[in-house]
């Protein structure tokens, strides 16, 4: 979304519509991959990558493509639905987006990703007033061995 576009999102996922600045309509129609993919994100309960998406996708619906599993979280993105985090590794995390804040684990070994909580935003209030710098963008991501992996690589 641009400046000045206000989202409108229906709740059952039918349909978002965004009302640009100028009072023109543009929507997303929801269609039946993308209520899969939505549904899919929503069950992952955490984080699910791509690949993990598309994987359980095609068990529920052989019709959906790589293509199809990006451009919807792209749009899911876009719309504010979702948020994607590399977490230091080279492909994105996403996950829905989150009322409390958390902070994320990332086990070096087999993956996963754990929330964890953190006082991120006394840190970032306290760095604005101890020395007059605007934070845009803070993320806080552990590396290491979960208790399944282990405590050593």
């Amino acid at each position: 979304m641009t400046p000045g576009e206000k989202l409108i999102y229906n709740v059952n996922m039918r349909m978002s519509l965004i009302l640009k600045s100028s009072g023109e309509k543009g929507g997303h129609l929801q269609t039946r991959q993308r209520q899969l993919l939505w549904g899919l994100i929503q069950a992952a309960g955490g984080h699910i990558d791509a690949k993990e998406l598309f994987q359980r996708a095609i068990a529920q619906d052989q019709s959906v493509s790589h293509a199809t599993v990006y451009r919807s979280l792209n749009l899911f993105r876009e719309l504010g639905l979702i948020n994607e985090k590399r977490l230091g590794q080279p492909q994105c995390y996403y996950e829905l987006k989150q009322a409390p804040e958390h902070q994320h684990l990332v086990c070096r070994s087999c993956g996963k990703v754990i929330d964890f909580a953190c006082p991120l935003r006394e840190v970032v209030a306290r760095v604005k007033i101890d020395n007059g710098f605007t934070v845009t963008r803070a993320e806080v991501y552990l590396e290491g061995y979960c208790a399944e992996c282990g405590n050593t690589p």
